[in-house]
């Protein structure tokens, strides 16, 4: 269907390009690999040359290549220049417009889409250098597929690991055969993350809330050419580039904003785990330790999805809303009484005890529950079941469209 350059660098998260070598050829695309002399060491070409049955480019000073200046013919030809893993260093060279090898020529002679899977240091990913380098890789187009948390090759454990292969095929899938979505052009509000109730300047009420769910539906949404909005509270990983972010700690500040951008939302999304509670004063002062127990008295937080579901039954053309439910037993009963007593289209229940489900990890096991028919989805990676609650949107604003239209 489409030619892909594969470009492949130096890090651990070179074997894992195999994989997405393979990803894309299922999904019927060509792909021609590019490595740099670092990523050799980690993974030899000829595995590349046996999967893709195409040579694997590994200078620009192989002898004939410059017969038909190789990465100018490439460059021509690709539909997109998917680099993964992409090292601090080659994000760098990308940024600053630096070409010392086949693949960084290749970039600056290629006008196809540019997507990159950084891969690092969790202190190398978080330097200014190269944050300053992915803002203006950002700023130019290219698009990201976000690193992972988890187990690093260094032996620390943070944000850093190359993303999941099926989530960079998918992330490509999506640049190289794009679909009229229908939430192209559409408002989407989404929120993410916990909130967090201050007991004193010291203490607070929270979750373990990591907004890794929220985030990848913001993020999922934007791809398909929604105009987002997402609502984050203070969550353990940065957000991803949406059309506007903002940023919230209470409930009652999550509340407000949510109200006031989804008057104008055609979705609202409603991922974040909002406490239910908050102490009721609050203090400036740090409270002191001591021997007494200590009592907080809690009052209930606004209901933020209670509150859109009755601003949305007064709307001429209702919002499509949807909620989320993280229970630890009775899952579906607790999720259909939710969305039908919170007037809802659809609620997205999860086991949170569940493995590989709930707070702060990467995948998530879910039910989709809507009025109509209820979908369990296998634990997949978060970007998955985002895509998965994105179509399920779609199919209720293209039913929608259709029943007006009679």
């Amino acid at each position: 269907m489409a030619l892909i350059a594969l470009g492949v660098t130096g890090g651990i998260g070179a074997y894992k390009a195999v994989e997405v070598c393979r990803g894309l050829q299922k999904r019927g695309h060509d792909v021609v690999a590019v490595m740099t002399r670092a990523a050799t060491r980690f993974v030899g070409p000829i595995t590349f040359e046996a999967i893709t049955r195409r040579p694997v480019i590994t200078s620009q000073w192989k002898p004939g290549a410059n017969a038909d200046i190789e990465h100018i013919a490439i460059a021509d030809e690709i539909a997109l220049l998917l680099v993964a893993p992409c090292t601090a260093n080659v994000i760098g060279k990308f940024a600053n417009g630096i070409a010392d090898d086949f693949l960084t020529s290749l970039y600056l002679a290629t006008k196809a889409p540019v997507l990159i899977a950084p891969a690092m240091n969790s202190n190398m990913l978080a330097h200014d250098a190269v944050q300053r380098n992915l803002q203006t890789l950002a700023a130019r187009g290219t698009k990201f597929v976000e690193p992972g948390d988890g187990y690093l090759a260094c032996g620390w454990i943070g944000k850093g690991r190359l993303a999941e292969p099926d989530d960079i095929v998918g992330a490509a899938e999506r640049i190289v055969s794009p679909r009229d979505s229908v939430l192209r052009g559409r408002r989407v509000v989404v929120t993410a993350g916990p909130t967090y109730e201050d007991i004193d300047p010291v203490r607070y009420v929270g979750n373990r809330s990591s907004g890794r769910m929220g985030f990848a539906i913001a993020s999922a949404a934007h791809a398909r050419g929604a105009n987002v909005t997402l609502v984050a509270g203070p969550t353990s990983v940065e957000p991803p580039a949406t059309d506007e972010v903002i940023k919230v700690r209470r409930a009652a500040e999550m509340h407000a904003a949510v109200m006031r951008a989804a008057e104008h939302a055609d979705v609202v999304i409603m991922a974040a785990a909002v406490a239910d509670y908050a102490p009721v004063n609050p203090v400036s002062d740090k409270i002191a330790k001591s021997h007494e127990p200590l009592t907080l008295t809690l009052q209930r937080t606004p209901d933020i999805l209670a509150d859109l579901g009755q601003a949305s039954a007064r709307r001429a053309t209702p919002v499509v809303l949807v909620g989320f439910a993280a229970e630890t037993s009775d899952l579906l009963a607790k999720a259909r009484d939710k969305r039908a007593r919170k007037n809802v289209d659809l609620i997205v229940a999860n086991d949170i005890t569940a493995p590989g489900a709930g707070f702060d990890v990467e995948t998530n096991t879910v039910t989709i529950v809507g009025a109509d028919r209820e979908e369990t989805l296998p634990v997949q990676s978060k970007t998955r079941v985002a895509e998965a609650i994105l179509d399920r949107i779609e199919q209720l604003l293209e039913s929608r469209a259709a029943a007006a239209a009679r």
